[in-house]
């Protein structure tokens, strides 16, 4: 896994455990499409929904809504295990 990996694997286990503030000093240093996924679903956790709207419009992705924030960490981590994966 290589170190961007590894900070956006990080930043997913804290968005996980609630910890957006730290999950946002992580993904606001990376500029990756799925770094700014991540920071849609900071924003979400933070409350702050007009801002997580902007970040999803960055990436492509529809705004799903605060509740899906469970459903949306388990398709961010798939797609970061197909990122590794495709980068090994």
């Amino acid at each position: 896994m290589t170190e961007a990996a590894a900070s956006l694997d990080r930043a997913l286990e804290l968005l996980a455990e609630g910890r957006w503030q730290q999950a946002h000093e992580i993904v606001q240093k990376d500029e990756s499409a799925l770094a700014a996924w991540l920071h849609g679903i900071v924003h979400i956790l933070e409350g702050d929904l007009d801002n997580a709207q902007y970040w999803y419009r960055k990436t492509d992705r529809a705004f799903p809504g605060a509740a899906a924030v469970s459903d949306e960490l388990a398709a961010a981590r798939e797609a970061l295990a197909r990122r590794a994966s495709a980068g090994r």
